[in-house]
């Protein structure tokens, strides 16, 4: 059994630092760099890609609504058409970075608002899919399990993996607890760690009510501008390797 654990990096901006890149890149599988609507610039995405090829690891296109003021937390008005059109400009920008180091781009994973908005709206969905297909088909497109994005990959014949959280608390339903509600995230270190080899391996999660939710896990994402980012991290990956579990890129395994 093999699992990616992805994270988002190259989250700095100008003289701004955000994140724990060099200290959590080892350690995960895949990255999603920011490209430069809700955070980054092209030097700081530059040496973020620089980072993950010294550290073999798979590069992913982090696109967002241009919202730099809101971190891309916010949601936006933005028709299909401008959506698809700020995608294709943020994935080539990576892309070519990428192709500048040697590197080919893995996938693309929307960030923030944009990827809570696809997750729920079929027309926002088809919009990033179509535009990763106009760019290469050969992407994956990263997203939430069971969601209008999965559906908008197929249509748009497109590969794509189904995302599970490790430190977000889950519904019920099986999505994911709003950021404003209170234990949306979870902290404890140990916990993280065994809810995702549950993940995982049983593919099933506790929801924030006590309930059994089944769940597809393809990537796992973690968080590298937490508090104690690091040490989840590693702990994550201790735990997933004491049981047997192998770590890799999920486009070499799917």
């Amino acid at each position: 059994m093999r699992i990616d654990l992805n994270c988002d990096m190259g989250e700095s901006f100008g003289l701004y630092q955000l994140g724990h890149d060099e200290e959590v890149m080892p350690f995960v599988t895949s990255i999603n760099v920011a490209c430069g609507f809700h955070a980054s610039d092209p030097l700081n995405m530059l040496r973020t890609v620089r980072l993950a090829k010294k550290n073999g690891t798979a590069v992913g296109a982090h696109p967002s609504f241009p919202d730099l003021v809101g971190f891309g937390r916010r949601n936006m008005g933005a028709s299909p058409a401008e959506i698809a059109a700020d995608t294709i400009y943020q994935i080539g920008a990576l892309r070519a970075i990428c192709q500048s180091e040697g590197l080919r781009l893995q996938h693309v994973k929307p960030h923030g608002a944009l990827y809570t908005m696809a997750a729920a709206d079929i027309r926002i969905a088809g919009a990033i899919a179509e535009a990763i297909y106009a760019v290469d088909p050969r992407l994956f497109m990263v997203c939430p399990g069971k969601s209008e994005m999965v559906e908008a990959a197929r249509k748009a014949g497109i590969r794509y993996v189904e995302e599970a959280f490790a430190d977000r608390a889950y519904t019920n339903e099986g999505t994911l607890v709003p950021r404003s509600e209170a234990g949306a995230v979870i902290h404890d270190v140990t916990e993280v760690a065994e809810r995702v080899l549950s993940m995982v391996k049983h593919q099933k999660v506790i929801s924030i009510d006590g309930v059994e939710v089944p769940i597809v896990a393809q990537t796992v994402c973690v968080h590298g501008d937490t508090p104690g980012a690091v040490q989840m991290v590693k702990s994550i990956r201790n735990r997933l390797e004491l049981d047997g579990i192998g770590l890799e890129p999920f486009g070499r395994s799917v």
